[in-house]
C-alpha cells in the first residue's frame, strides 16, 4: 500500500497529480486554468466522496495529516473552488475566468 491516497479514495487517483494543490491561491489558479471537461470530470468523481473524505480527515489533527491524508485534503479544498464553477457559474465560467485574470489574489486568510 502506498501513501498516494487513503484507502477508499482510489476513484480520485487519476485526478490527484493535477488537483491535489497546496494553497488557496494555487487552487484558484488551477480552477481558472483548467480544461472544462477535465474540471467537470474531477468534480463528478470527487463531489460524491466529499462527505466520506471529510469524515476520514476528521480522524487526524489538521496540522499533522499523514501524506496520503494531506493529498486528500488538498483535493477536497480544490473541489471547493471547482464546485463554484460546476454548481453555480456553469457556462458563465469563461467570462468570470477572463475577469479573474485582472484580479490577482496575493494573500488569503489561510495563507498562500
Amino acid at each position: 500500500m502506498t501513501t498516494f491516497l487513503p484507502t477508499g479514495f482510489d476513484a480520485l487517483a487519476p485526478f490527484a497529480d493535477h488537483w491535489a494543490v497546496s494553497g488557496s491561491i494555487a487552487r484558484a489558479a488551477r480552477r481558472g486554468d483548467a480544461d472544462p471537461t477535465h474540471r467537470a470530470a474531477f468534480f463528478a468523481a470527487a463531489a460524491p466522496l466529499l462527505d466520506a473524505a471529510l469524515a476520514h480527515l476528521d480522524r487526524y489533527p489538521i496540522d499533522a495529516l499523514p501524506p496520503a491524508e494531506q493529498r486528500l485534503m488538498d483535493m477536497m479544498l480544490t473541489l471547493a473552488h471547482v464546485s463554484l464553477t460546476e454548481e453555480i457559474l456553469g457556462d458563465q465560467e469563461p467570462a468570470h475566468a477572463r475577469q479573474r485574470q485582472h484580479m490577482r489574489i496575493t494573500r488569503t486568510p489561510a495563507g498562500a
